[in-house]
């Protein structure tokens, strides 16, 4: 079985035909999908789009992208929302969490030291409920490891994971897994495939980030915007299973037993 441990399943994108896209899934062994909240107006959205599919997944949390608006209100209602269903088996995390030093108008010296704090914040509910963390760590590894490393106990999956050998190693010295997607799939990415190559088994899990992310064969020179989905997950996982130099049947093993280790999924 294969579990999409981070698919934006209620974005806009899908609103056409998301009932297609969860049959395409389906239909190609995709058995869980982890949605994602990024903003307090979608707590509710994730929620109850997870229950309304089979093998849906859930976390809640405030994406670094999001936090102009947020106050500290914002955190107490993620707090009330975490502890209210915190009993549902379908949520799994706090996220989309981190720190994004990529987009410039998040990297003003305000704009850091209030991501910061939101995403500081967030570690402490995760620790306080004891779930894991799925986060956003675009060009901000160290600073998201130096808060991870102070608030201990926390596990997660760094999404998207892009880093060095030493930070890979830094988030599985935590307990941590590395979010392994789309990016792999091109030729040119010699960084996160060298690092898919040569990390142990438990290192990590597969991810489409749909509608984002689109892999290798979606996105080309006409259209480099293309909608990803979670069907494209098995094509993400030929890949890692080729850059593994492992069997199809192994990276699925492999990946599966990491998700659920690390989104406590005991009984999926």
């Amino acid at each position: 079985m294969l579990i999409d441990t981070h698919c934006h399943l209620d974005s806009y994108q899908f609103e056409h035909d998301r009932t297609d896209v969860i049959h395409r899934a389906n239909n190609e062994n995709i058995k869980g999908i982890v949605i994602p909240a990024v903003h307090p107006s979608n707590f509710n959205a994730v929620r109850e789009l997870a229950h309304s599919i089979n093998g849906g997944l859930y976390a809640l949390g405030i994406h670094p992208m999001y936090v102009s608006d947020i106050t500290d209100s914002d955190l107490q209602y993620l707090e009330k929302h975490i502890e209210k269903n915190i009993q549902d088996g379908r949520l799994v995390a706090v996220g989309e969490i981190g720190l994004d030093f990529f987009v410039d108008e998040l990297c003003t010296k305000e704009m850091v030291a209030h991501q910061e704090h939101v995403y500081r914040s967030q570690l402490y509910i995760a620790k306080k409920y004891n779930l894991p963390v799925i986060m956003h760590v675009r060009r901000s590894q160290d600073i998201i490891l130096k808060h991870l490393r102070s608030v201990s106990g926390v596990v997660g999956i760094a999404h998207a994971f892009n880093g060095s050998h030493q930070q890979a190693n830094r988030f599985l010295d935590l307990g941590c897994v590395l979010g392994a997607g789309g990016a792999m799939t091109y030729e040119r990415a010699r960084q996160i495939r060298r690092l898919v190559s040569d990390l142990p088994d438990y290192a990590w899990v597969l991810e489409t980030d749909a509608p984002d992310i689109p892999p290798a064969w979606l996105s080309t020179k006409s259209n480099k915007n293309a909608r990803n989905e979670p069907a494209e997950l098995c094509g993400i996982l030929r890949v890692f299973s080729e850059l593994r130099n492992i069997s199809i049947e192994q990276a699925v093993h492999q990946t599966f037993q990491n998700a659920c280790r690390i989104l406590n999924l005991n009984d999926f």
